[in-house]
């Protein structure tokens, strides 16, 4: 096969498996994949290998290599303050490092069935001063960190992992696939504010709140898109990937309806039933970290929203600001992507991305990339 510069990153959820492979030096070279809606775990391995085989074919080059994004109703943010005296001393990156290595070993030591997988420095107070990135050449007495976690369980990541690794994949970078997306959608919208991104996906909800360039908070529900699929599934009668199907498409289908006789007004009261709990406690959870719906803009994403969609808005009159996204594959692969090589001077990266000759900090954070 040809030789060429191809970044390869897959988005495995759990009802539905992604992936982009985008040659870097040819933007007009990217091919995509994705797996049919599936509710059964069992057969995630085949899934997997069929979507590398399809883009190896297109692009005409062997996978060894991928950033994986995931999520997971069982992920975490942690927050976390510490401090450093200084004396007068100019203020270097290896202060910085000192005190993210000892955030992460406290964060590691109490959260031990987590990997982290995201470090965002919110906030640099020096001197009694606040900073949004490190500044040059400062002398100081005093400095503290604000420092968030974004973790996810040991114990998916390594399932993930020993899935690729059977297709001699190695994994470069682990993502939250939500939180990538959220940076993604609010340069791309140019929003600035408080916005706040709610991200529905099959078994999980995940609000994350910004305030401008800095994350504010990032909460999940254990309650998603499947929840609404179970509850017409059971009440129909149907199957879940009927339940799914007529989900998606009830408003735009009614054929399936007439031919299951399924009326459409008990229909859309199982499904705004549970989409009005999901966002009331969405509602909720934006308010406890001291936003009212005046001040917050809502964007809602995921596969989950897509019963959500502008015709029913005026159904949810909690809502002051909202905005609905109608991700599609290219959107959320592209995500990834621009997570990966843009700008982004508050995110600690854990691991290298190319294996050169380092010191021990170095080996553990790069701090900008």
């Amino acid at each position: 096969m040809n030789i060429k510069n191809f970044q390869t990153f897959f988005d495995c959820g759990l009802s539905k498996v992604r992936a982009g492979t985008f040659n870097i030096d040819n933007n007009n070279e990217t091919f995509y994949a994705e797996s049919e809606f599936f509710t059964d775990q069992s057969n995630l391995e085949l899934k997997i290998q069929k979507i590398i085989t399809s883009l190896e074919k297109d692009s005409n080059e062997y996978i060894d290599n991928i950033s994986l994004m995931i999520d997971s109703s069982k992920m975490l943010s942690v927050g976390i303050s510490l401090s450093k005296k200084l004396d007068g001393y100019k203020l270097k990156q290896a202060n910085i490092q000192f005190l993210v290595q000892e955030a992460k070993q406290q964060i590691s030591k109490y959260y031990d069935l987590h990997n982290i997988v995201h470090i965002i420095i919110n906030n640099y107070k020096i001197d009694g001063v606040d900073y949004s990135y490190l500044p040059e050449e400062i002398k100081c007495d005093f400095v503290s960190l604000d420092i968030f976690f974004i973790c996810l369980p040991t114990d998916l990541v390594f399932y993930l992992k020993n899935i690729f690794s059977k297709s001699n994949i190695f994994i470069n970078q682990i993502i939250c696939s939500s939180y990538a997306k959220s940076i993604n959608y609010k340069d791309y919208l140019n929003l600035t504010g408080h916005v706040s991104f709610i991200d529905v996906g099959f078994n999980k909800t995940s609000i994350i709140s910004y305030f401008n360039e800095k994350i504010i908070s990032f909460n999940v529900l254990p309650i998603g898109g499947s929840h609404i699929t179970k509850d017409i599934s059971k009440i129909l009668d149907i199957d879940l990937e009927q339940a799914e199907k007529i989900k998606l498409t009830f408003d735009n289908n009614q054929e399936i309806l007439s031919d299951k006789n399924i009326s459409i007004e008990m229909l859309r009261k199982i499904i705004f039933a549970r989409t009005e709990e999901i966002l009331e406690l969405c509602v909720k959870s934006v308010e406890s970290n001291l936003f009212t719906l005046a001040q917050s803009k809502m964007v809602l994403m995921g596969e989950g929203s897509k019963t959500m969609e502008n015709q029913h808005k005026e159904k949810f009159i909690f809502f002051n600001d909202v905005e609905f996204l109608d991700e599609t594959l290219e959107d959320i692969c592209k995500s990834g992507l621009n997570f990966e090589i843009g700008p982004n001077k508050q995110e600690v990266v854990v691991v290298p991305k190319k294996q050169i000759k380092q010191g021990f900090f170095e080996k553990l954070f790069h701090l900008f990339k």
